[in-house]
C-alpha cells in the first residue's frame, strides 16, 4: 500500500493519560491500515502502557518528551517555556512536515496558541477556528467558532463560513452544505452588531449555500450544516449541549430504574435507546479540528475515552486524503 498516514498523538493530554490515549492509539491501528502514529511524550510511561497491548510495532513510534503542559498554566507562556513538551514537540514535528497530524486532549489552551504560533496559520486566513461536530436530529452538523476567537470580526466570520463548507462537504460528505449564522431571531434585521455586519457580507458570498439566520432552539434540529458564530457564543452553545445531554441521560435512567415495572419496560428499550442515545451524545465524533492552520490539530475532550481519542486519529485519514488545507488554500486565499 501506499504511505502511510502520520498521526501524532500527545500520549500525555488529557484527564485519563496516558492509558487512554494509548490504548486509543493502538485501537485506531486495528481500525484502518492507512496510518502510522508518533507518540510523544514521557518514553518509559509510553513503553509501559504499551506492553499491554499486541500491535504492529513498525506502525507506532515514540518521540521523547520530557514535559507537560498542565490545563491551569497560562497558555502562552507554557508553550513559549516549554519546548519539551509533548504538545510542542508534536506539533514540531507537524511543522516540520514530519508528520500529517496532531491529535491531543491536553490543554485547550495550550493547543490553541501552538497551532497559531507553532504549526501556523495558511498565508490569508485572519483567524483559525475550533470546529467541532455536534449531533443533531438529522446528522453532524459543524459548530464553528467554539472557543478559539472570542473577539471575532465580520470577515474571520465569513471565512469561518467558507472553511467550514469546504469540511463538511469533503470530510462529512454534506453535498452543499447549509451554511446559517447564530442570531437571536430569523429576520435579517436581529441581531447584534456584528451579526448584522456578517449577515450581508454571507448574503454575498457565492461559494456557500448560505441559508440565513439561525436560532439556539433549532440547532438540535439539523436545521443548518455549518453553524457560524464567535468563539463566546459558541462554547456556551457547546457546554450547554453537553451539560443537557447528560441531564437527560442520568434523568432517563433513573425512570427507567424506579419501579420494578419500569425495570421490565427498560429492558425491552434498551437496545433502541441505547443505540439512540449514542448517536445524538456524538460519541463517535472524535475531535475538533483547528481548521486554517498549515497542518492538521485536532483537540480531543479532556475526559476523552480511548475510543474518543481513537476516532479523532481515524478522522484526520479523511482530511488528509482530500487534502482540506489546500482546498482552503485554493478556494479561500486565493481570492
Amino acid at each position: 500500500m501506499s504511505e502511510h498516514i502520520k498521526i501524532v498523538v500527545d500520549a500525555m493530554g488529557g484527564d485519563n493519560a496516558p492509558d487512554v490515549t494509548v490504548r486509543g492509539a493502538v485501537e485506531a491501528l486495528e481500525v484502518s491500515d492507512k496510518i502510522s502514529i508518533i507518540l510523544t511524550g514521557r518514553t518509559d510511561d509510553i513503553k509501559k502502557e504499551l506492553e499491554k497491548y499486541s500491535y504492529d510495532t513498525d506502525r507506532i513510534e515514540i518521540v521523547h518528551a520530557n514535559d507537560v503542559i498542565g490545563f491551569d498554566e497560562p497558555p502562552v507562556m507554557a508553550i513559549r517555556k516549554k519546548k519539551d513538551s509533548s504538545i510542542v514537540v508534536g506539533m514540531n514535528l507537524v511543522k516540520r512536515g514530519e508528520a500529517d497530524a496532531f491529535v491531543s486532549a491536553g490543554s485547550t489552551g495550550a493547543i490553541l496558541v501552538g497551532g497559531q504560533f507553532v504549526v501556523g496559520r495558511i498565508k490569508g486566513i485572519e483567524r483559525a477556528p475550533l470546529a467541532p461536530l455536534i449531533p443533531t436530529a438529522k446528522g453532524p452538523s459543524l459548530l464553528i467558532d467554539c472557543g478559539a476567537n472570542v473577539d471575532a470580526r465580520a470577515s474571520h466570520l465569513v471565512q469561518f463560513a467558507q472553511m467550514g463548507s469546504i469540511y463538511m462537504k469533503h470530510v462529512v460528505g454534506v453535498e452543499n452544505p447549509r451554511v446559517a449564522i447564530v442570531n437571536i431571531g430569523a429576520e435579517e434585521e436581529k441581531g447584534n452588531m456584528l451579526v448584522k455586519e456578517t449577515y450581508p457580507l454571507l448574503k454575498e458570498c457565492t461559494d456557500i449555500n448560505f441559508v440565513g439566520s439561525i436560532e439556539a432552539r433549532d440547532i438540535p434540529n439539523g436545521d443548518a450544516d455549518v453553524i457560524v458564530c464567535e468563539a463566546f457564543v459558541g462554547n456556551v452553545i457547546l457546554k450547554l449541549y453537553e451539560g443537557l445531554a447528560s441531564t437527560l441521560l442520568s434523568e432517563v435512567k433513573k425512570g427507567l430504574m424506579a419501579n420494578l415495572r419500569s425495570k421490565i419496560g427498560a429492558l425491552m428499550i434498551k437496545p433502541a435507546l441505547k443505540k439512540t442515545m449514542k448517536n445524538f451524545m456524538g460519541a463517535d465524533q472524535g475531535g475538533a479540528p483547528l481548521l486554517g492552520l498549515k497542518g492538521l490539530v485536532v483537540k480531543a475532550h479532556g475526559s476523552s475515552t480511548s475510543d474518543d481519542i481513537k476516532q479523532a486519529i481515524i478522522q484526520c485519514i479523511q482530511f488528509s486524503e482530500e487534502d482540506i488545507n489546500e482546498k482552503i488554500k485554493e478556494n479561500i486565499t486565493m481570492e
